[in-house]
């Protein structure tokens, strides 16, 4: 049809036919914004074609706008071309696949819709994700309340962020809203997308024909902006035309080059394609591994191109309107920034909005985003500038690392020489000294030898000339004799037998000095000092609660290049009170115990080094349970508690009282937990109550300052602390028998029930402090 002629399909399928309409002021000026002239002249439309085809001559005369510059990204040159000027090239098309795939299904698009956020879908996909949001979100209730919002307004802006995956009960940094509750799963991209609510129906209607569940929301995988569906559903949503277009070019240009799948060596060119073994082949290979005989023979064999490009479902369509499926977009309306039909103008919402023709405006739309190409052709030459100087500064870094590195080592090898050649020296004195004692000492060997010698020689002497029977004789040597003796004596005196030399050397070499320098030994810094290091960040999905416990889990930035010494991670009362350190050091994961159940806690990290610490990163609302959910510890049990059923059932092994406390500790609110008696023999008296974690275990439950509790048999029962009895209760236990424990740390009391009857008064009052359910029993108790 002319531009000037509208055609619709008629009430029985046939053929188009003329819509004959009163061609009003109205009417005309929409007929000349759109090129068509008033009333249907046929000459004035003929004359309006030759005019635009002279036109589009003249326009083909422009050079084409891409080119590609030696180690430049490519650059637009100008936006008056013609449309094939604007086909992008190989290289451009390889880059560009992963902004031709959906975010859900990983997949290239197929019949691609836009969303109001500007994000693309497949329309399968679009209908697999949605979820049912409450009636009173519907948008019926919506406009019954006469909020007038209109029917594409976003929910919150990101509500997947409000919740764990595993409910650990943290929010996200904004406000906190409702959003449907389905668990989050990860697209092939590594999008998070909700799954569907709840299977499709069996249909046989396309994707875009079937019924849409009542009140549906979609929310974009991409940015997570949640929108209620209308009535129209997803047909309501634009179809992206443009998208098919580029994504067949893609195609059409892979399976330009594609070789043979089942060459051995260097695949040839394929030339057909198998439909139904989806295998490119080249001549050889078909011959040999797909004949045109046998189960074979009824396989379609297509070109490669045809192959690849036949996987798209639908062919190209003539963009239509979404409220008016049988009109096309003519006219553009500024204020909604969107195509419309005649119709929308003439009975729709559009009417009394600004429009202007669709061909204009597709031609303006086109300059300003040839402009907004250019800047980002500048960028993107400039990064890759930046990655050229990052690689050079990679090599000036590898050759400056090696050439600190082998001064350094020539450094320490000249203080390794010089302290070798101080070692010599040292040595030698010590060799010296060495000598000087060896030689003292074998010289008093010597004179003392010989000395010896002499001694023993005259005392022999001496005793023979005593057994001499003459005694002129003896008398006339003896005189002499006493003389030289008691002179030998006298030469043996003080100092002759006392070593001239110690064994010991006296050399001590101080070398505290030379260690405090080596230890001092560093590199200067030549530098003004180290800036504080970055903020850190939480990492949402690694944090979460249990219990009455926290565990948090952070990082540096991943373009941070202070390095940070350790971090300080800071804790409120959970009342909204002021924030108290409860981690200083490196770990990047900390889990804080002992909170207050159904308490609201925020947390906050900060890095620090030498020159200081950093700011504060942003502040994280961590939710503790609001039930606690405790087994009994084996842990801090005595080693004759025996423990089964998942540390939920114990009993003991000895005849002594033995204390077994569970893993839970309490500190604020008010707490009931019960236990059943298994097993009830000669008639025992277990006690039940709280306890500090340092309460004796292998005595009975209460005989300690530590413990506070009720002992039972088969008649009465007491209540116990610090070995003192009181408030004789009658009323015993046996098999089967449940006892409750109450503990209210707001009035500060605790009562005992049995069978849910409360077992006397209040047991105690005034009790505070951090409590842990506690249990003493003997072997005839479970």
């Amino acid at each position: 049809m002319g531009r000037g002629l509208r055609g619709r399909a008629g009430p029985e399928g046939g053929g188009p036919r003329l819509a004959r309409r009163v061609a009003g002021p109205r009417l005309r000026e929409r007929e000349r914004l759109a090129g068509r002239a008033p009333g249907g002249d046929r000459r004035l439309i003929d004359a309006g074609r030759r005019s635009r085809r002279r036109r589009r001559r003249r326009r083909r005369r422009w050079p084409r706008c891409w080119r590609r510059q030696a180690g430049r990204p490519p650059r637009l040159l100008r936006h008056r071309c013609s449309r094939r000027c604007f086909a992008p090239s190989p290289v451009l098309m390889e880059e560009m696949e992963e902004e031709l795939k959906c975010p859900v299904c990983g997949s290239f698009y197929r019949e691609p819709i836009i969303l109001p956020c500007s994000h693309n879908l497949c329309q399968a996909c679009a209908r697999n994700i949605l979820v049912q949001t409450p009636e009173s979100e519907s948008p019926q209730s919506r406009r019954a309340s006469g909020s007038g919002v209109s029917d594409y307004d976003y929910l919150d802006l990101d509500k997947m962020s409000l919740y764990s995956e595993a409910d650990s009960g943290y929010g996200s940094y904004g406000g906190f809203a409702s959003a449907p509750t389905t668990p989050c799963q990860k697209s092939p991209n590594g999008v998070r997308v909700f799954p569907p609510a709840m299977p499709p129906p069996a249909t046989h209607l396309s994707p875009a024909l079937a019924p849409v569940p009542r009140n549906s929301c979609i929310t974009c995988p991409q940015c997570h902006r949640s929108l209620i569906l209308d009535d129209r559903g997803l047909r309501g949503f634009p179809k992206n035309r443009v998208l098919e277009g580029v994504i067949d070019r893609y195609q059409q240009s892979k399976a330009a080059a594609l070789k043979c799948q089942l060459c051995e060596k260097a695949p040839k060119e394929a030339t057909v394609m198998c439909e139904q073994c989806d295998v490119f082949y080249c001549d050889p290979c078909r011959l040999r591994c797909h004949p045109p005989r046998g189960p074979l023979a009824k396989h379609r064999l297509v070109p490669p191109a045809q192959g690849r490009v036949s996987r798209r479902l639908s062919p190209r369509k003539v963009s239509t309107c979404t409220d008016h499926e049988l009109e096309n977009h003519s006219m553009y309306c500024v204020q909604c920034k969107m195509p419309v039909c005649y119709q929308c103008l003439e009975e729709g919402k559009h009417s009394s909005h600004e429009v202007k023709a669709l061909g204009a405006m597709w031609k303006l739309h086109k300059s300003q985003l040839s402009q907004a190409l250019n800047g980002l052709s500048d960028r993107a030459k400039e990064a890759k500038e930046f990655l050229v100087q990052l690689r050079n500064m990679v090599q000036q870094i590898q050759e400056n690392s090696v050439e600190f590195e082998a001064c350094l080592v020539a450094q320490c090898d000249a203080l390794i020489d010089a302290l070798n050649r101080r070692k010599a020296q040292l040595l030698a004195r010590v060799n010296k000294e060495h000598e000087h004692k060896l030689k003292v000492v074998r010289d008093q060997i010597s004179h003392c030898t010989v000395k010896l010698r002499q001694t023993t020689g005259l005392m022999e002497y001496c005793l023979e000339v005593i057994k001499e029977n003459d005694p002129s004789g003896f008398l006339q040597i003896s005189d002499a004799l006493i003389r030289r003796v008691h002179l030998t004596e006298d030469q043996w005196g003080k100092g002759t037998l006392t070593p001239r030399m110690t064994t010991d050397f006296d050399l001590s070499l101080d070398n505290s000095p030379l260690l405090q320098s080596i230890h001092q030994l560093d590199f200067v810094q030549m530098k003004a000092s180290s800036p504080v290091p970055a903020t850190p960040i939480l990492q949402l999905e690694e944090c979460c609660t249990h219990n009455n416990s926290a565990t948090l889990s952070w990082k540096q930035p991943p373009l941070s290049t202070v390095p940070a010494e350790g971090y300080i991670l800071e804790l409120d009362d959970g009342n909204g009170g002021q924030f108290r350190e409860v981690y200083v050091g490196k770990e990047t994961m900390c889990t804080v115990d002992g909170l207050h159940f159904n308490s609201t806690y925020n947390a906050r990290i900060k890095a620090f080094n030498k020159t200081g610490v950093s700011q504060y990163s942003k502040t994280l609302v961590l939710q503790t349970s609001e039930v606690a959910w405790f087994a009994f510890d084996p842990g801090s049990a005595h080693s004759d508690i025996i423990f089964s059923n998942d540390n939920l059932t114990v009993t003991c092994s000895s005849y002594d009282d033995r204390v077994v406390l569970g893993k839970t500790g309490f500190s604020k609110g008010v707490h009931y937990w019960e236990l059943t008696v298994d097993r009830y023999d000669n008639h025992p008296d277990p006690a039940f109550g709280v306890a500090r974690i340092d309460v004796m275990k292998d005595v009975m439950l209460g005989k300690d300052d530590k413990a506070w509790a009720m002992y039972v048999d088969n008649n009465r029962s007491w209540f116990m602390h610090n070995n003192s009895h009181t408030n004789r209760t009658e009323g015993g236990i046996a098999k089967g028998a449940t006892i409750g424990v109450l503990l209210d740390l707001n009035r500060k009391t605790l009562t005992f029930f049995i069978n849910d009857e409360q077992q006397g008064p209040i047991a105690f009052e005034n009790v505070e402090g951090l409590f842990f359910p506690a249990v003493s029993l003997n072997r005839n108790v479970q």
